[in-house]
């Protein structure tokens, strides 16, 4: 059996974003190519966005949301989300990485999030990410380039097993942990022009980039940048392993990648929506269907574009008090669109799951086990590390059998710490109802993850079918 054709439209995706500023960049050509209008928070969107209009928006160029108005809007009708993050457990380059010790350049770095990292160790590795670079004359603009260098530079190799004879493997991130780059002969004997520097009293308040980084490692980054490295004045780098993803299993049932947490949820969601736009025109819609995949979920949400930033509130007020089709704004500013929409609305909060590992079986709950290729599975939890509640549920299901979804339960044992997501976070401060789901996998948050590849086909079906009918079925699930 052949697979389906989103599997490989996905490994396409995830191989084009190895940071959330390409998976953000990624997402955004879909949207783009299905006809979506870019507009930004700074501006006003009054005379923007319309009943009937497909719009999407960029915060750090890590986090987006993107959404669809129904062409029978109006204030304080109910809004379908799906929500998702873009980031994942990594190592980044720090602020000052030059290192050489015994004979190697090695490139220092710095851990993000909750990784498996003995499984960075004897990888291929490379960077990615953005630069920030000045054009143009005298002063001249501070521009953000996107980079990814396409070959192994990096290597954090094992110690040989004769010199280290422990059974365990727990290596001190901070010295055992820094990937080499090459051999410090080679880039003494390398043949450089010496950077020109500043005329005038140029203060610089930092040191400049070649005293902080390795100069072979910025005229590389410079190189697939476009420009020189004089241009350079900062940089966001992440390590990444150029493996790139790919089909795998006797029938091509599985996806070996990285970054299925949680980029197999951002470009669902994405997909769902774009899919729902095409298949059920927003004519006869009087919600909206919105995606928002967020950065920082790793590491808490904390900050200025993450889930437990302002970033979703502030787009629901805008939406919520969009007018309807041939009204006038004047007459809502005192409103309560705004609550009333929150009341109406829904959350999806898309985060991948745990496949039933066969050799750690004893691991899982066991009237819970997910089957990877057996659809989402809706994640559900008494102390509130998931929102999941039975509407939901109830919902999510009605969604599920029109789709012809499969769907899965899941719970932790109660001898077993549980993960939680963006959904209680979101829940709570919004006050929308909210249910946490995703496809299943295994080694989740290992450098090279393991999923379904049907279930990529299954969570678009189920976004797409819960974005296109939410506005329909809100009314038919009442718990107040």
């Amino acid at each position: 059996m052949s697979p389906p054709q989103s599997a490989l439209e996905f490994l396409d995706f995830v191989n084009a974003s190895p940071t959330p500023y390409h998976a953000v960049a990624s997402s955004a050509a879909l949207l783009d190519a299905a006809g979506f209008t870019r507009i930004k928070e700074r501006d006003n969107w009054a005379s923007t966005v319309q009943p009937g209009g497909k719009y999407y928006l960029t915060r750090n160029s890590s986090s987006v949301v993107a959404f669809a108005v129904g062409a029978k809007w109006e204030p304080g009708n109910p809004i379908g989300m799906v929500g998702a993050h873009t980031d994942s457990p990594c190592l980044r380059v720090k602020p000052v990485s030059k290192r050489t010790t015994n004979g190697y350049l090695q490139v220092g770095v710095e851990t993000y999030g909750g990784g498996i990292w003995h499984s960075w160790f004897d990888r291929d590795l490379s960077v990615a990410g953005r630069v920030l670079v000045r054009e143009g004359e005298g002063e001249g603009n501070f521009v953000q380039k996107l980079v990814k260098v396409d070959k192994p530079i990096l290597r954090i190799p094992h110690l040989a097993i004769h010199l280290h004879r422990q059974t365990n493997f727990d290596p001190n991130k901070e010295d055992e942990m820094v990937p080499i780059a090459g051999l410090a002969e080679a880039e003494l004997n390398k043949s450089t022009e010496p950077e020109a520097q500043p005329e005038g009293d140029d203060y610089q308040p930092l040191k400049a980039m070649p005293e902080r980084h390795h100069p072979a490692f910025l005229a590389l980054v410079a190189k697939e940048a476009g420009v020189e490295v004089s241009q350079i004045v900062d940089f966001e780098l992440i390590l990444y392993d150029t493996q790139k993803a790919c089909l795998g299993g006797i029938n091509d049932e599985f996806i070996y990648s990285a970054r299925l947490d949680n980029l197999n949820m951002t470009y669902c969601s994405i997909q769902g929506l774009i899919a729902s736009v095409s298949t059920t025109a927003l004519d006869n819609d009087a919600s909206i269907r919105l995606v928002a995949c967020f950065d920082h979920e790793e590491i808490g949400s904390l900050s200025a574009h993450g889930a437990d930033s302002n970033m979703l509130p502030a787009v629901l007020r805008r939406l919520s008090v969009i007018p309807a089709a041939g009204t006038s704004a004047e007459a809502l500013a005192a409103s309560t669109a705004f609550e009333q929409t929150l009341c109406t609305s829904f959350l999806l909060s898309a985060d991948m799951a745990h496949a039933v590992h066969p050799n750690y079986a004893a691991k899982y709950e066991r009237n819970h086990t997910p089957a990877m290729n057996g659809g989402p599975v809706v994640k559900i939890n008494a102390n509130q590390r998931y929102a999941t509640n039975s509407p939901g549920i109830v919902l999510l299901q009605e969604v599920a059998r029109q789709a012809r979804v499969p769907l899965q339960l899941f719970v932790v044992k109660n001898d077993s710490p549980c993960g939680s997501t963006i959904g209680p976070m979101l829940s709570a401060k919004l006050g929308v109802r909210t249910l946490d789901m995703g496809n299943p996998q295994l080694s989740m948050h290992s450098i090279r993850e393991m999923g379904g590849s049907r279930d990529v086909e299954f969570a678009v079906k189920l976004f797409e079918g819960f974005l296109s009918r939410f506005g329909e079925l809100e009314g038919r699930i009442l718990v107040d």
